[in-house]
């Protein structure tokens, strides 16, 4: 160890004690700062501006030669250069946090040569900083986070340090932007969440002038930076002040993210709010509150949760995060893993719909707004997370319905069916809502090979974050199963391609009959330029009986007999039509089938009636349609006479699952009947079709040919091929890709960007849903859920024959929704950003003023200190619940 750089050490710190070479205090300057300059520093006072001669006077070296090695020292980040207004420069030391650390991290090259300075920087705000934690006075950690200006109610504007346009106005003349230090320090350690170090740092006043000098910022203009703010907040990041010199000075204005930044991180690793609030706390006001959740997403302290907003028999509680004013703390307090456990619900669960929905769309939020006649902000809230509202109005299996608390009154809420009001909205081009691009990564290219739910759905957020996106199709129609897999009947082909054009005008390029694997391979693809690859083929393929003449040529796959159709090719079906299979598919094909000619149409499946894995109003419009619907019978052979299907025999089938819930039917194989057909239409699966696109990569398959791949992240063995959709989950509905889209989106997101974790930060999207049994559903009305409509001159023809609610039947409609959850604060945990009030389309979360706390500066921050540790250690005394987990 180098005793010159021990002293230094020592000397910045303040404490004359003995540091270890793993010190971060020692190390971060072992291998960079000479004793030449070592002896400068030792010189100086800290936070101190002093003149060049006055150092130079201590270190007996020449005006030229002190003032050389200054200029290193800034250059490094040690020291600041303190211009003064008369055309003259002096030089202050100042601490290592706020201070030196991040200065240092803006020399890149530096950072470049020597990482230990980000493992220093990291190390320093964790294990330094923590036996503080506990007894820093409120308003007086080294950041304090300052609210969104926007959110402070005029009521409670008391200090106007804490208000962003006040510094700025102070600082006017002297503003700088520099990139955030702690994304840097995150990415260069690997763990990054996807918050990429742009110029986010707002420095001000000297240390504006001292980084644009030493080239570690450029300068800004107040509109600006004002600018730089704005964006901040649309991005979720909350703001924060360097909080060192009282409330008359500050020198930067961060804008951060929870799951980077090591400033926060004081409060949320360590539980000690003090060291980060600011004097406001928000609230719920529950008239307003829609459990939209978009206020729980973007809070960076994880304080705001859903909860519950109904009569219950029990009451629901919500405990308060005990805080270490009055309570024995210690590492079992601690939470470490903050950035991998964020909560979106408290134990008592929420709203069901939005818990069942694979996507967990806000829908309890958009039906708010749709009965205030907000349908452009319905949209936008909606396409937060599914981008394809009205092909999900219109095809959607809305397990949300299956679960609304509506249904255990009366109906449920008609919830598809405003969703398909809200999003007609999309059809025309004129009132189609295009999201905002608040970042700009087109240098980045990155591939979509397949054009179904999953890989549109990854497109659109990929899109939104500014990438250049190329979608491959191999057929000549976008848009997957959603196009070639669903007759126009139920889901018209202008609604796929009108949701689809949102894509173009975010700037998607789509490339159709290019298969990848036979027209160009992921290696060319590379070659070009590509990044990242999502490949979302679907299950595109059909299933075999493995049963006696099932290979005859009027033995058709489903998904076969589909795509030819969509595609516009002349199908004509005539005589006896057996469709197999008692899914989805399998109704569409029977429906289909009668369109294109059969006379008459018989559909076989294992299943009993109530068994079927078909939606029940879908097996209901083919019955009324007149096709026959058998239940619990299965093919035994198809028999073929002189060339041609003469029928089909069937044996009962007595039961479908084991007693382990596995597909293992059981048959009675004396119990058989013989079906007339002239063509077997099989609907009985589907299977995925991989084609030549993963020759020579790394990626591996399951037995049933889906990928492999992790289940948060579907990153595949071959690092730079991420999946979605019904090659990594096999068949499944449109909302469950569409999910998926969006979750491989933000994986591919953070593997374009070195340095990122694809795991650390991200918000599992765990929901649970109420406890039903414990509700009290007396006395609310019985208002009867409104009737879809038919088009009765649209029967049997190959357009959809539902009509679209009308404003009234919404009206009436969304009025029926009981509001079953509701968004929660917990006021021990809450920081005051006033970000959640950016997010929040209701007006009901606010911030109000509670605290007066406020900046003592830091050389006179200990006897406040002391006065607080004397103070908690009488409070934990007196509190007999000192060792609880709960308030």
């Amino acid at each position: 160890m180098r005793p010159k750089i021990i002293e230094m050490a020592q000397h910045i710190s303040g404490l004359k004690i003995n540091f270890t070479e793993d010190d971060p205090r020692y190390y971060v300057f072992a291998d960079l700062v000479n004793d030449e300059q070592a002896d400068v520093v030792l010189a100086m006072k800290r936070r101190k501006p002093e003149a060049v001669e006055d150092i130079a006077a201590r270190v007996n070296k020449s005006y030229a030669e002190t003032f050389d090695i200054c200029m290193q020292l800034a250059d490094m980040g040690v020291i600041e250069i303190k211009p003064q207004g008369d055309g003259t420069d002096k030089f202050e030391l100042p601490i290592y946090v706020p201070g030196i650390y991040e200065l240092m991290m803006l020399n890149h090259e530096q950072v470049e040569t020597h990482p230990e300075i980000a493992k220093a920087f990291e190390q320093y705000t964790r294990e330094v900083v923590e036996p503080v934690t506990r007894i820093m006075p409120m308003g007086n950690g080294a950041m304090r986070v300052i609210p969104v200006e926007s959110a402070i109610q005029s009521e409670t504007r008391r200090a106007p340090y804490e208000e962003l346009s006040y510094w700025l106005t102070k600082y006017q003349n002297h503003i700088g932007i520099a990139p955030c230090q702690c994304r840097l320090v995150r990415t260069q350690m690997g763990e990054g969440t996807g918050s990429i170090a742009e110029e986010l740092c707002i420095l001000l006043g000297a240390t504006a002038e001292s980084a644009i000098m030493t080239g570690k910022a450029r300068r800004i203009t107040k509109e600006e930076a004002e600018k730089v703010l704005l964006q901040a907040e649309k991005k979720g990041y909350m703001h924060q002040v360097t909080n060192m010199d009282g409330t008359n000075k500050i020198w930067a204005i961060c804008n951060c993210q929870r799951d980077v930044c090591l400033a926060l991180r004081t409060s949320q690793y360590f539980n000690t709010p003090n060291m980060s609030r600011s004097n406001y706390i928000a609230e719920v006001d529950p008239e307003k509150c829609a459990a939209c959740g978009q206020c729980v997403e973007t809070c960076p302290a994880n304080a705001v949760r859903l909860g519950e907003n109904l009569c219950t028999k029990k009451p629901i509680e919500y405990p308060l995060t005990p805080l270490p004013d009055d309570h024995n703390w210690g590492p079992e307090r601690y939470n470490p893993n903050f950035r991998e456990n964020f909560e979106n619900v408290y134990e008592c669960g929420t709203s069901p719909c939005k818990t069942t929905c694979p996507a967990h769309i806000a829908v309890q939020a958009y039906i708010k707004l749709a009965a205030q006649g907000k349908y452009h902000d319905a949209l936008e809230l909606i396409k937060k997370e599914n981008p394809f509202p009205a092909v999900c109005g219109r095809i959607c299996p809305h397990n949300c319905e299956s679960e609304c608390t509506r249904g255990d009154i009366d109906e449920p809420v008609a919830i598809d069916e405003i969703k398909k009001f809200i999003a007609d909205v999309e059809l025309n081009s004129k009132t189609r809502f295009i999201p905002e691009k608040l970042y700009d990564f087109s240098d980045i290219k990155i591939a979509i090979i397949g054009s179904g739910p999953a890989g549109l759905s990854c497109a659109y957020y990929l899109a939104q974050k500014g990438y250049t996106v190329t979608v491959f199709e191999k057929q000549q129609k976008l848009g997957g199963m959603l196009t070639l897999g669903i007759p126009s009947f139920r889901l018209e082909k202008d609604v796929v391609e009108a949701e689809i054009d949102v894509l173009r005008q975010l700037g998607v390029e789509f490339k159709c009959g290019v298969e990848v694997g036979k027209d160009i391979t992921l290696d060319e693809l590379r070659s070009q330029g590509y990044k990242g690859f999502y490949i979302a083929i679907g299950a595109q393929g059909g299933r075999k009986l493995n049963i006696e003449g099932e290979d005859h040529e009027d033995v058709i796959s489903g998904v076969e007999y589909l795509r030819d159709i969509n595609l516009g090719k002349d199908v004509k079906t005539k005589g006896n039509v057996v469709v197999i299979g008692g899914g989805n598919v399998a109704i569409d094909v029977a429906r289909t089938s009668l369109r294109t000619g059969a006379e008459t149409v018989n559909m076989f499946c294992l299943e009993g009636e109530n068994e079927m894995p078909a939606q029940d109003e879908e097996v209901l419009e083919a019955k009324n349609e007149g096709i026959f619907v058998n239940n619990g019978w299965g093919p035994k052979r198809i028999i073929i006479e002189n060339g041609k299907i003469k029928a089909v025999e069937f044996k009962r089938c007595l039961s479908v699952f084991d007693e382990n819930g596995k597909f293992n039917p059981k048959y009675d194989e004396n119990d058989v009947k013989t079906v007339k057909a002239d063509k077997v239409l099989l609907s009985i699966g589907q299977s995925i079709v991989w084609g030549d696109i993963l020759n020579n990569s790394k990626v591996e398959l399951n037995p049933n040919m889906t990928a492999k791949a992790q289940q948060l992240t579907y990153q595949t063995c071959e690092p730079d091929i991420f999946v979605g959709g019904d090659v990594y989950t096999g068949p499944k509905f449109a909302i469950d890709a569409i999910a998926a889209g969006k979750e491989g989106a933000e994986s591919l997101h953070r593997y374009v960007h070195p340095g990122q974790s694809l795991t650390l930060g991200r918000n599992r999207r765990i929901f649970k849903a109420i406890d039903k049994d414990n509700l009290n559903l007396d006395g609310y009305d019985r208002v009867k859920r409104q009737k879809v409509r038919y088009d009765s001159s649209k029967n049997n023809t190959f357009s959809d024959p539902r009509i679209t609610f009308t404003e009234e039947q919404l009206k009436s409609e969304t009025d029926r929704c009981l509001k079953c959850g509701i968004a929660h604060v917990d006021v021990n945990r809450c920081i005051g950003c006033g970000e959640c009030t950016t997010r929040c389309k209701f007006d009901a979360i606010t911030i109000h003023r509670k605290f007066n706390a406020y900046s003592y500066g830091y050389e006179k921050i200990k006897p406040h200190a002391v006065a607080r540790a004397i103070n908690i250690k009488i409070k934990t005394a007196l509190n007999p619940n000192r060792d609880s987990m709960d308030k």
